[in-house]
């Protein structure tokens, strides 16, 4: 009963109970058939660590339960190892936390053997680990040192409706809930009551990183199940988790470490939020991805955009708030956005063809060569640095032609045919504006600029540009100073 203490010298009372050897094995939930709770006190891997138990208050002060500070459970996913062992992320996640916030209670709730099973009987057994995390911070909460609101749990997959059911079911709302990549199938378009939902928490956060769908089925949940649902890269492909390596997965007979590449960056943009306070990621809300590709995206006002993992904040009377970034293929993750919007005033003799342009950012900090770009309704773009370019003193946009397509490349033929021979091409150019993401701060260029190529097909090397540089516009800024 609540209350009794476990001698160090008698078998425990309670067989959850392992206070006396300070250890959480795993095989015990195998004949329990419920989780195991293992307080990590180092932020080292290799230790399972001091378990708790419901109803043994011993336990708590034997593993040095700190009633008053911030309390993190870490919840895992669906498993098809056969070691029986955690992946290894977990074991970073601990460490990121525990270096993070030093007096905070890391818990890992093991339910490895309920996991362990075929994905039906896996998700069935997430509504029992969940309704067991609710019973314990239940019983905590019998201590009036112990506040809900000083709760987070972090579930990866499975394990972030499991973090929902816990919300769901406990006496009083749970102070955050972050989604990692919350599992898709059975849960796409269920009733709230019966997934992570922002009704569980709070504040509940996702980040979605596996949405692309396979024969009808995503990995990842699509739809937003927060207060804050954040797509790094659309919430599909992953920078470094590219179609080269599905291909290659596939023909090897590992397309597991694909899936698990993309699935699993949910965790390592968590860890990055933790550990890379100098460098963090801003996600920016946008209705849908094409038009966050567009530039569109980047404003702040009205709390439009938002830190990510760790550091995301939960934006009042708001809920399923869909936000996105860019990110690089490694930790540190963060990127910086610009948006960059050209008014074009006309073209002249191009025809069908559609320019396409890549762009070089020239900082106090160095210089970045972007992505290629293409005139599109809008003329607004979204551009992106791995390196912080510092203050913007240039612009520079190289003429690259047009994509390699047959059918861009009958467009662009079928226009030189059909052009006069005494035609001229121009592009008039009237104004170029760029804003960071970042710091919201804009620049721009108002005076007119026109190019005009003097000979060969517009997208050769030898294109001579009248007024500019060589194949290139270049559009310096000596009069208007651009703080970045």
């Amino acid at each position: 009963s609540d209350g009794d203490s476990v001698s160090a010298t008698e078998p425990p009372t309670c067989p959850l109970c392992l206070c006396e050897c300070h250890q959480a094995p795993h095989v015990s939930p195998v004949s329990l058939g419920v989780s195991l709770f293992g307080l990590r006190s180092s932020p080292h891997a290799g230790e399972d660590g001091c378990a708790l138990a419901i109803g043994q208050r011993q336990c708590l002060e034997d593993c040095k339960f700190n009633l008053t500070a911030k309390t993190f459970f870490i919840i895992h996913g669906w498993t098809v190892s056969m070691s029986g062992m955690f992946e290894t992320w977990l074991d970073s996640l601990v460490s990121a936390l525990q270096e993070r916030e030093k007096d905070a209670n890391v818990v890992v709730v093991d339910w490895l053997s309920l996991a362990h099973q075929l994905y039906t009987d896996a998700v069935n057994n997430t509504q029992i680990v969940g309704k067991t995390i609710a019973r314990l911070l239940d019983w905590l909460q019998e201590n009036p040192l112990f506040k809900l609101e000083n709760v987070h749990l972090i579930g990866y997959s499975l394990g972030a409706h499991v973090a929902g059911f816990a919300g769901n079911h406990v006496h009083g709302t749970i102070g955050r809930i972050t989604g990692l990549d919350p599992a898709g199938p059975m849960f796409e378009g269920v009733d709230p009551s019966r997934r992570l939902s922002p009704d569980d928490a709070n504040f509940v956060d996702v980040l979605h990183t596996y949405t692309r769908e396979t024969l009808g089925v995503s990995i990842g949940i699509q739809m937003p199940v927060g207060h804050v649902d954040i797509y790094p890269n659309g919430g599909d492909f992953q920078p470094g988790c590219g179609l080269s390596d599905v291909l290659g997965a596939i023909a090897y007979g590992t397309i597991g470490e694909v899936v698990k590449c993309e699935h699993e960056r949910s965790v390592h943009l968590f860890v990055d939020s933790l550990v890379n306070q100098d460098k963090q990621s801003f996600a920016f809300q946008c209705t849908d991805s094409s038009r966050f590709k567009k530039g569109i995206c980047l404003s702040c006002r009205k709390n439009r955009c938002n830190g990510i993992g760790y550091n995301a904040r939960r934006i009042r009377h708001k809920r399923n708030s869909k936000m996105y970034l860019k990110t690089r293929a490694d930790m540190p993750f963060k990127v910086y956005h610009y948006q960059m919007k050209m008014h074009v005033f006309s073209y002249k003799g191009l025809g069908e063809v559609d320019p396409t342009f890549s762009v070089t950012l020239h900082g106090t900090n160095g210089d970045s060569e972007l992505d290629l770009i293409g005139l599109n309704a809008t003329n607004t773009f979204l551009v992106y640095t791995e390196e912080d370019m510092g203050e913007l003193l240039k612009i520079k946009l190289t003429w690259e032609g047009t994509s390699q397509s047959w059918y861009d490349l009958w467009k662009e033929l079928r226009s030189y045919w059909y052009r006069p021979m005494n035609s001229s091409q121009e592009l008039h150019i009237r104004r170029i504006r760029v804003k960071s993401g970042e710091t919201q701060q804009r620049g721009s260029r108002s005076e007119e600029q026109r190019c005009t190529p003097l000979n060969g097909l517009m997208g050769y090397q030898d294109v001579l540009w009248d007024g500019c540089l060589i194949k290139q516009l270049v559009l310096e800024l000596p009069e208007i100073h651009i703080t970045f």
